[in-house]
């Protein structure tokens, strides 16, 4: 009757139930005073409906067998249901049971029966793997299978010891698998392993392998990792040490754990001649079937002793176990193994809670105490993987601890967590868990004690009536001292500070000795080991009812990351202060320079016939001194030699590369030569005598006798002609910028002038945008060159008013108009 749902145990109460009355029943007239009461009611209407919901389910449950019984009668006997019906009321009247015990006895038999015939088929198909379909279709063969794991079976459970196990599983169950070799290894508590039996070993190779210390990776360890265990195709491929690792090195191995309802107990290795292939699932649960009848032989014997005297297994009791909890300062509860009808584990039973117990809900241990685990914590399973760990515990015997973990109870649907420091760990057949739940004082405690580490700070206490000083460890840290030395008083201070920083603690000393107000100050620390250090104390007095100093009460910080920070950013300070001196005497310098050379106003030239004005306009920002130079001047041959030009680059090197250009083309021009050949001989300069700097120039010589313009450029902007309310560029002439090649030619063109007619000569910074094209830049300067005013100087500061460049580079403008 062990199949059938019985009602649940009164101990096991469920989630949320009253707990049970400890310490004996209640008196007649408490009992009945409590029934009085409006919740003594409420809890004996709850029982009731309690029980009456339990009995339901019993009644329906065997119904539910009864019907099954059927079930398998109408297979077995090929009747109908009514036929079966009155089959089964017939043989339960001749059997002398009720009905449901003869359905449960029909259905337990029918189970038997098809284990019998699955492991018939299964043996036929294994015991000659050749043979394929044909063996698994011979009934003799089948049989003859059956029969040699019945016999194995039975040799196990008759053996003496576990040698005895090893020996039957070899010869009955292994051998006709094709393998050779079988080892039953037991673990013990502390996770090592002992060679509990083995058959198909050398006995020497058996007693070398008698004991594997705890965490030696071996083959049969690796088999504890994984419920299925490891399938190893050779030995000599992993190059993992074993039993027969010399003469069996080539053959396949396999590692199961032997675990019992949830138990590991060891582990069962089997060793093959040759390297093993894939297993079909046949024999993988052929060989889970023997560990599994492993675990029961190392669950049930005892090992033996060198001598070959039996050592009976000693197991703690569940009592111990509870008076062990019971003795504990932490909250702990007794769990045993919950195991389902197949034998499996499902879950444990909370057997005891110890005083200590401090539910993460708030309920009392009446309420957990009985309950499944899953029942009083189901979220054990999900989220905090609380349950997993347990079950990892009971099943190897390692135990677990995890430092803040999060354990969430789940009351009425709603879930109510807390933090805890677990600590598992496994007892004979029980398990021990105990949790600290962190409350808030020491969350806030250590959360301080963090906060001071980080922030290297040192608190301190002194009562000065008794005399006793306390120092938190960190201080101790600070001061360089071990904890067993007696702290520093703080009117001791000036004893182990520099004695340059004497005053400032005496000052510091008279407020808060004397004056008796909180006080702090930095001082130079020196440690006894020779390190200095730059703290800052803290200190504030403490008063008692009568006005008289007690108590002392501060904080030391070390400040010495801070100072030296201070100190280099004092140095970056006055570094940055000298560099930005420098750069500022050397952009004045620079900019003097230029206007030295050639100054933003200049007095106009006197030619007759003709107007002439220039503009010049350094950059905003006087670090970007800039290579844009203008030349007007009258050649000894009358004619007016005009020119722009701008060297790439700015600064200082642009400036004095700019004052070479300017200067050569002055003396070049009073050869006569034309603009063309001007510009190839100021190419060959730029190439050859300034560093091979590069520039852009346009070159005109104006003729006031003939009122015409000869000019070249050298990858400039040509000029623009204003003729009446018309402004175009000039035609574009081909011209390489100077100093890109050692030799080039430049072609001129000439321009007749008319009366009124306004030529314009300027460099880029007049026009050039960053967020749109030359050609946009260029359209939007020729309108406002068509509006003519009255003067020439007019027109050129019109023309600067209302440039849109915002590059901040030089603009040079030459301008000239006929009279």
């Amino acid at each position: 009757m062990s199949d059938l749902r019985q009602p649940p145990e009164p101990h096991s109460a469920a989630v949320g139930e009253q707990p049970a009355l400890q310490g004996g029943e209640p008196s007649a007239g408490a009992q009945s005073r409590e029934e009085a009461s409006p919740v003594g009611r409420l809890a004996a209407t709850v029982a009731r409906l309690r029980q009456e919901v339990r009995a339901a389910q019993a009644e329906a449950d065997g119904r539910a067998l009864i019907e099954l019984a059927k079930g398998i009668l109408v297979e077995r006997l090929g009747c109908g249901p009514a036929q079966a019906s009155r089959q089964l009321a017939e043989l339960t009247a001749q059997a002398g049971v009720t009905p449901l015990e003869f359905a449960v006895e029909v259905i337990n038999q029918a189970s038997r029966d098809r284990l019998s015939e699955v492991t018939s088929a299964f043996l036929a198909a294994t015991a000659d793997p050749s043979a394929g379909r044909t063996a698994a279709a011979d009934p003799a063969d089948g049989h003859s299978s059956a029969v040699r794991l019945r016999a194995a079976e039975s040799g196990a459970l008759a053996a003496e010891d576990t040698q005895a196990v090893a020996d039957s599983l070899l010869e009955h169950a292994l051998t006709p698998l094709g393998a050779e070799a079988v080892a039953i290894w037991a673990l013990g508590a502390d996770g090592s392993l002992t060679l509990a039996g083995s058959a198909g070993f050398a006995p020497a190779e058996a007693g070398r392998w008698r004991h594997v210390p705890p965490g030696v990776t071996t083959v049969a360890r690796r088999g504890l990792t994984e419920r299925t265990g490891q399938w190893i195709r050779s030995l000599s491929e992993t190059g993992l040490p074993s039993i027969g690792q010399h003469h069996h090195s080539d053959g396949g191995r396999v590692a199961v754990p032997a675990e019992a309802g949830g138990r590991i107990h060891g582990v069962l290795e089997i060793a093959w001649p040759a390297p093993l292939e894939s297993p079909p699932a046949a024999i993988v649960r052929q060989v889970e079937a023997l560990a599994e009848l492993c675990a029961h032989t190392l669950e049930t014997y005892a090992l033996h002793h060198p001598d070959g005297a039996p050592a009976p297994r000693v197991l703690p009791d569940v009592t111990e176990l509870m008076d062990l909890a019971d003795g504990l300062h932490d909250p702990a509860l007794v769990l045993v193994p919950h195991l389902g009808p197949d034998g499996r584990l499902v879950d444990f039973r909370i057997h005891h809670v110890n005083s200590r117990f401090l539910d993460p809900a708030g309920r009392p241990r009446g309420v957990v105490s009985g309950a499944l685990l899953l029942e009083a914590y189901p979220m054990a399973a999900g989220q905090s993987e609380l349950f997993e760990r347990v079950e990892r515990v009971y099943a190897t015997g390692e135990p677990f601890r995890a430092h803040r973990m999060r354990l969430t109870a789940l009351v009425d649907d709603v879930q109510l967590a807390a933090v805890a420091d677990i600590n598992v760990s496994r007892h004979g057949g029980s398990v021990l868990l105990i949790w600290r739940i962190e409350d808030e004082t020491a969350r806030l405690a250590s959360l301080l004690q963090h906060a001071q580490r980080l922030g290297r700070i040192g608190g301190f206490e002194e009562n000065l009536l008794t005399g006793e000083i306390t120092w938190n460890g960190q201080l101790f840290h600070l001061y360089g001292k071990p904890a067993s030395e007696p702290p520093v008083p703080l009117e001791d201070l000036p004893a182990h500070a520099h004695p340059d920083d004497a005053v400032a603690i005496g000052r510091f000393l008279r407020t808060v000795l004397h004056q008796r107000r909180p006080a702090s100050t930095a001082f130079r620390l020196q440690r006894p080991d020779g390190v200095t250090r730059h703290l800052r104390v803290v200190a504030e007095p403490v008063l008692d009812s009568a006005g008289q100093l007690y108590v002392l009460r501060g904080a030391y910080q070390d400040i010495s990351a801070h100072h030296w920070t201070e100190v280099a950013l004092s140095a970056t300070r006055d570094q940055l202060a000298h560099t930005e001196q420098e750069a500022s005497e050397r952009d004045r310098l620079t900019l003097q320079l230029q206007h030295a050379i050639m100054p933003p106003a200049q007095a106009p030239l006197e030619v007759p016939g003709l107007d002439l004005a220039v503009r010049y306009r350094p950059a905003e920002t006087q670090h970007l001194v800039g290579g844009d130079w203008y030349d007007a001047v009258v050649l000894p041959s009358r004619l007016v030699l005009l020119c722009v030009g701008d060297v790439a680059g700015h600064g200082i090197e642009a400036a004095t590369s700019m004052v070479v250009l300017r200067n050569a083309l002055r003396g070049l021009a009073v050869t006569g030569a034309g603009p063309g050949q001007l510009l190839s001989w100021l190419n060959m300069v730029a190439h050859h005598l300034t560093g091979a700097v590069t520039a852009t120039a346009v070159c005109g010589l104006y003729d006031p006798e003939h009122n015409t313009l000869r000019w070249a450029r050298a990858g400039h902007l040509p000029p623009v002609l204003v003729r009446g309310s018309d402004a175009a560029p000039l035609p574009l002439v081909k011209g390489l910028l100077l100093g890109a090649v050692p030799e080039t030619t430049y072609e001129e063109h000439e321009v007749q002038l008319a009366a009124e007619d306004t030529l314009l000569m300027y460099t880029d910074g007049l026009i050039e945008r960053r967020d749109r094209s030359v050609e946009e830049s260029l359209a939007q300067f020729l309108t406002v060159a068509r509006a003519v005013p009255p003067t020439l100087d007019q027109q050129l500061d019109r023309l600067l008013t209302h440039s849109r460049s915002d590059t901040d580079d030089d603009t040079c403008i030459v301008g000239i108009r006929v009279a």
